[in-house]
């Protein structure tokens, strides 16, 4: 019985082992195909109308906050200034 037994744990082992190489295989080449895939539409230069909006889209609100944060970074000069000015006319009059 206990011959009968190794050899029954060695087959399925190597089942195991066989079922486990060939899924990797699989996925593998699954993968490989799909890289290639891309690849290849990413070559042809095709982008659907749907891509293109978007991307126009962000470009649009890219620019949009770039306006703004020109805006903010203006206005914290202009408060600079002031404040700089409010505090020398301070020290002015406070001087004898």
């Amino acid at each position: 019985m206990g011959d009968n037994a190794t050899a029954a744990i060695v087959a399925v082992s190597l089942f195991g082992a066989l079922a486990s190489l060939a899924f990797s295989i699989n996925a593998i080449a699954r993968a490989w195909v799909a890289r290639g895939r891309d690849e290849a539409r990413l070559a042809t230069g095709t982008v659907t109308p749907l891509v293109d909006a978007r991307l126009a889209r962000l470009e649009q609100a890219v620019d949009a906050i770039a306006v703004e944060v020109e805006r903010i970074s203006e206005a914290q000069r202009f408060t600079s200034k002031l404040l700089s000015e409010a505090q020398a006319a301070v020290s002015i009059r406070r001087q004898p």
